[in-house]
């Protein structure tokens, strides 16, 4: 059997093992991170020249450019909402509360 000591030990840890020290923002806070400038500038950049493409390219057809833009907002919208909901749940299961609070 657990003892109830040891969770509140646990629980007072949480912190301290999740993070062991690091903040994510020290030094930035309200600024992205370095990893976000390599991944919305580096790495998406092939969708950004697609994107593009579809509209300044020939042949031009915007109605096909338009349904690949609601394709890529549908798939971007799912995956943060679903990321969002999976916060949520994470945030009660472990933490007892809400993200935020």
């Amino acid at each position: 059997m657990i003892n109830i000591a040891s969770l509140s030990t646990l629980a007072a840890l949480g912190p301290e093992l999740l993070y062991h020290n690091y903040g994510g923002s020290e030094g930035w806070t309200g600024f992205p991170q370095l990893g976000t400038f390599l991944i919305f500038v580096v790495i998406l950049m092939p969708v950004y020249v697609m994107v593009v493409a579809w509209f300044l390219g020939r042949p031009k057809d915007n109605k096909t450019g338009l349904l690949g833009v609601s394709y890529l907002v549908g798939i971007t919208t799912s995956m943060w909402g679903s990321m969002l909901i999976l916060t949520i749940i994470l945030g009660l299961v472990f933490f007892g509360g809400l993200p935020g609070q």
